[in-house]
């Protein structure tokens, strides 16, 4: 018998819209000086072109996910791109500050439901034995556009201007079009009939468990990973932000790469343990704060250990919520959502009271309770094989 083969064309063109998604909301970032000045308005102001994205991916997620779950899957994934075309396009003509803040607001309810659907359709596009890979590499086009695309996109933009960056990001999005056209299949919506309402999905065995290990996982995450700069301004790598973020960003993609070789397999283990290398980490960065050497190695275990975590627990939930995956999916996303909101606000308030070298090791108190959940919801949340 031959050995099935993961789609990878279809799986990549998933990955390549992820990798929009995800540059979509992380460019504005690196160009708030630019558009602030394109805009005449404060770089504060600037820099809620990044909260109304994620405003939109977290008030969409959930009922849209949910109003269109009946739906066939290649035309609501194709809406879902052209949003992204439409608004980046918009974003990178306009010149009227409300516009382009409604514009940023639509193009994150776009991703609220594409990243809803997305775990979902690649489990779909291969059997049992091969849906976590397929996973992984559907989630590849995260970590490559935080680690190469937003710092080649910010790179280019002082150069060539941040409006032509976005238009970029529209090209790429009309490719992407023919893309899906070519090589992703479709498949049918969940019928009527299927259709649980959020409550019951909600208490599933193990969809509880899952989210607040989502949460307070993510919580931990971007608490650091929001105030990077500051705690490497007590530092000696203060100057070297991205290098420091460029070895993160690659040890991401080395950590989902290794992720998808084994998930199918370890699934529970493989969470586990990177919750445990995360703590060690997050303990030797703050313990030995004035050891680069400590730095750098602390920072390509947390890169290695997070890299996965959004495959890893994607997978978890898709097992969990079972017919009604994409709806769990979307729960997910809007815990997601809260940890990196939440961690741009309680890394505020730490940051304020107790100084950047507290960041690190202020983290251990979630990533205990998310390690503990995990270990605790063996049976259904995190069984022992993905």
């Amino acid at each position: 018998m031959a050995k099935e083969r993961l789609p990878w064309s279809g799986l990549l063109a998933l990955a390549m819209a992820g990798f929009i998604c995800i540059l979509t909301e992380s460019l504005p970032a690196g160009l708030l000086p630019q558009i602030a000045k394109d805009l005449e308005i404060r770089e504060g102001l600037a820099g809620q072109l990044v909260t109304l994205y994620a405003v939109g991916s977290l008030l969409a997620a959930i009922p849209l996910t949910t109003a269109t779950r009946g739906w066939r899957r290649r035309p609501l994934l194709l809406l879902c791109i052209f949003g992204f075309l439409i608004f980046n396009t918009i974003t990178a003509v306009s010149s009227v500050y409300v516009l382009t803040l409604t514009a940023r607001f639509m193009a994150g309810v776009s991703a609220g439901v594409l990243w809803g659907m997305t775990a979902g359709y690649a489990r779909r596009m291969v059997s049992s034995s091969l849906k976590g890979k397929a996973m992984a590499v559907a989630m590849v086009g995260t970590p490559l556009a935080l680690s190469l695309g937003v710092p080649l996109g910010t790179f280019l933009g002082n150069y060539a201007g941040w409006r032509l960056i976005f238009g970029a990001v529209s090209l790429l999005t009309v490719a992407l079009v023919f893309w899906v056209l070519w090589k992703v299949p479709d498949y049918k919506g969940e019928p009527a009939r299927h259709q649980l309402a959020l409550n019951r999905i909600f208490v599933m065995p193990g969809i509880r468990s899952i989210l607040i290990v989502v949460l307070a996982w993510v919580l931990a995450h971007n608490i650091l990973y929001t105030y990077i700069s500051p705690y490497l301004g007590e530092t000696v790598l203060s100057e070297r932000v991205d290098l420091v973020l460029l070895i993160f960003g690659l040890t991401s993609v080395i950590g989902i790469w290794i992720i998808g070789l084994l998930i199918d397999r370890y699934m529970r283990l493989l969470i586990l343990i990177s919750l445990v290398i995360f703590a060690l980490a997050s303990m030797a960065m703050g313990v030995f704060i004035h050891q680069p050497t400590v730095i750098i190695m602390g920072v390509v275990a947390w890169g290695l250990t997070f890299g996965g975590a959004a495959t890893l627990l994607q997978t978890a939930i898709a097992q969990a919520g079972g017919k009604s995956a994409d709806i769990a999916q979307s729960m997910l996303v809007t815990a997601w959502n809260l940890g990196i909101g939440g961690g741009g606000i309680v890394g505020a308030v730490l940051l304020d009271r107790m100084g950047a070298r507290s960041l690190p090791i202020s983290l251990i108190l979630l990533i205990v309770m998310a390690l503990i959940v995990a270990w605790s919801a063996r049976k259904h949340g995190f069984p022992k094989t993905g």
